[in-house]
């Protein structure tokens, strides 16, 4: 048998890179590689169309180990399991309680408590916690910045009544100071002060951890990968200095850090952000001499986002973050929420919450992702992305580092302006559809009403006002699919335009430009009329009127532009609008006859349907 192997494999040649890169080109005809199959991605590095084992064998990734240092693949050696966690907003203790042990008994093994800060209380915490045991489910807490030493102190004498193994009690308490800074431009500063304080309050339990650093905060506010991942180490470190700086031992300070990161739906490039991230963590904590290796891990919750989230067609969040997820639990993280499906419009539902769940037991349970340690591990793709990732978040590491570090960068508003400027690329990338929202922006649902749906303002559960509010800029965070929403919406509550297709010529050109301009159209909420075809413009017209059409586009090919727009558009004589499907050649001949409006690839579609829905008086 093995000979007859040999004979086979004999039978065919390895071909190398460069045969790979000649047989390309011919197939090429003549066109740019570089162009055509090499994508630059918005983290600012190549990604090429094809990797070899060549690629990676000068990289130090693949000689990694699970569970070892520099972590890159993960923290285990034996498994992949994580927490599946769910939020619970605890306004009233006995209500969270009572949600708490329901949905204990679903499948959730890590529970989030959002505590208001006039709440914390030796009481509340007792009622809130009642018959839930903390040495078994991961438990997590959040609440007013200023309450949170409170708040740790309670629970400290808490877990020491019941009774608890100390080293069995996991979860955390979210102290982010930086985050009000970068996110709300508040002046909290002088609470950095308490870390030292929250970490000597939990310095017995070394499954509890209580300096987050929140980069989900970044995610959702259209952070791209590589500015999340760099940020994060910045931030992280941040923290990490100022508690070594102010005496606490270095193995302790960076075991009481917990990172909250965002995932967003480049699947690959999210499940490569998370071993980046141990690598680059783990070297930065290694350079404070910790006594042991295991203080370098990076440990993880990850936050399915909201930035490309919608509120029309929202059970397209379902496939976004369902992939998120994949890339999560792939990644190796250590506890995942799935953000619910309808959270931009309500307080999600029980419905919502339930499928949320469901999405992280289908991965768990179903799909054994919970079994297969670091199942990226070796792929020529994954390793180069996480190189490419950990060299381009540690360039902004380093470029924080210089500016005196993240705080002092989030004060001069450095971090701010650079997310706030992606934000707004990113919604210009939307508004002309080089960046694509399913169900948004590209192929929306034609006959989908909001039925009364809005989106929800953001509001703090902490009702505490700062003095300090507005020092330092902030962060102005919106969800991509925000400016599509409110003008589909103003559209619906003023009124609905008829678009009339009017489609005649060429066959195959007709129909593709009925379609582009019905999709087009209907990112605004028109009512869109296809239709098969017409044998003179004159009837077509005729047609669209009795429709009662507001709006007539005309769809056709571009050679034939030239024989049938300026007849259709005298002949429409004004009645409504109308509109030519493309740009073609004979464009400046159709403006001369006072033909305005074009739709075709490189309108800005989000302006184009401001401009028309003015001219429509709505």
């Amino acid at each position: 048998m093995s000979n007859n192997k040999e004979r086979l494999f004999n039978e065919f040649l390895a071909p190398t890179t460069q045969e790979w890169l000649d047989k390309i080109q011919v197939d090429l005809k003549g066109a740019d590689f570089n162009k055509k199959l090499v994508w630059r991605t918005n983290e600012g590095f190549n990604v090429q169309p094809f990797y070899r084992r060549e690629d990676v064998l000068k990289l130090k990734t693949p000689d990694a180990l699970p569970g070892e240092f520099p972590f890159v693949r993960g923290n285990k050696k034996d498994n992949n399991n994580w927490y599946v966690r769910q939020e619970i907003f605890a306004a009233d203790a006995k209500e969270a309680n009572a949600k708490a042990l329901d949905i204990l008994n679903k499948g959730i093994d890590s529970l989030g408590f959002h505590i208001p800060g006039d709440k914390v209380s030796k009481e509340f915490i007792e009622t809130l916690l009642d018959n839930i045991l903390c040495d078994i489910v991961e438990v997590n807490f959040s609440t007013c910045k200023r309450h949170t030493l409170e708040l740790a102190q309670i629970l400290v004498e808490y877990f020491e009544k019941k009774g608890y193994d100390k080293a069995k009690v996991v979860g955390s308490i979210d102290f982010d100071p930086i985050e009000k800074i970068v996110m709300k431009g508040k002046n909290v500063e002088a609470l950095i002060q308490v870390a030292p304080q929250l970490v000597d309050a939990f310095k017995d339990y070394p499954q509890f951890r209580c300096i987050a650093v929140n980069t989900v905060a970044l995610n959702n506010a259209g952070a791209y990968i590589a500015q999340e991942l760099g940020y994060a180490l910045a931030w992280g470190n941040e923290y990490l200095q100022q508690m070594t700086d102010a005496g606490v031992d270095v193995d302790l300070a960076a075991n009481k850090i917990k990172f909250n990161m965002g995932v967003s739906e480049n699947y690959f490039m999210e499940l490569a952000k998370f071993r980046a991230a141990r690598l680059l963590w783990a070297q930065i904590v290694k350079q404070y001499e910790p006594k042991d290796d295991n203080s370098c891990q990076m440990v993880v919750n990850a936050i399915t986002s909201k930035y490309n989230q919608t509120l029309f067609d929202s059970y397209v969040n379902l496939l976004r973050s369902q992939t998120e997820a994949m890339s999560a639990a792939l990644g190796g993280i250590h506890s995942m929420v799935v953000t619910p499906f309808d959270a931009p419009y309500e307080i999600p539902s029980d419905f919502s919450e339930r499928i949320a769940r469901n999405q992280q037991l289908l991965l768990k349970e179903e799909c054994h992702f919970g079994q297969i340690v670091d199942a990226g591990a070796g792929s020529y793709y994954i390793e180069h992305l996480t190189n490419s990732l950990a060299e381009e978040g540690w360039k902004l590491f380093l470029k924080v580092e210089e500016e005196g570090g993240f705080l002092e960068a989030a004060k001069k508003g450095t971090v701010q302006d650079v997310i706030n400027a992606t934000n707004a690329k990113r919604h210009e990338d939307a508004a002309k559809r080089k960046e694509f929202l399913l169900g948004t922006n590209q192929f929306p649902n034609f006959t989908e009403k909001s039925d009364g749906k809005e989106a929800l303002d953001k509001k703090c559960c902490c009702h505490h006002k700062d003095d300090e509010c507005g020092e330092f800029k902030k962060i102005e965070s919106s969800r991509l699919a925000a400016d599509f929403e409110e003008l589909r919406i103003h559209t619906e509550k003023a009124k609905t335009p008829v678009a009339f297709m009017l489609t005649i010529g060429n066959l195959a050109m007709r129909q593709a430009r009925a379609q582009f301009s019905c999709n087009f159209l209907a990112c605004a909420g028109y009512k869109v009329i296809d239709n098969l075809g017409f044998k003179t413009v004159e009837e077509g017209v005729d047609a669209a009127l009795e429709a009662k059409a507001d709006i007539v586009v005309l769809c056709s090919s571009d050679d034939e532009y030239a024989e049938y727009a300026i007849p259709a558009f005298k002949y429409l004589d004004g009645r409504a609008m109308f509109v030519v499907a493309g740009a073609p050649a004979c464009m400046d001949d159709l403006k001369a006859a006072g033909i305005e409006n074009f739709v075709h690839v490189r309108c800005n579609v989000l302006q184009t349907l401001k401009e028309y829905n003015e001219k429509l008086g709505i």
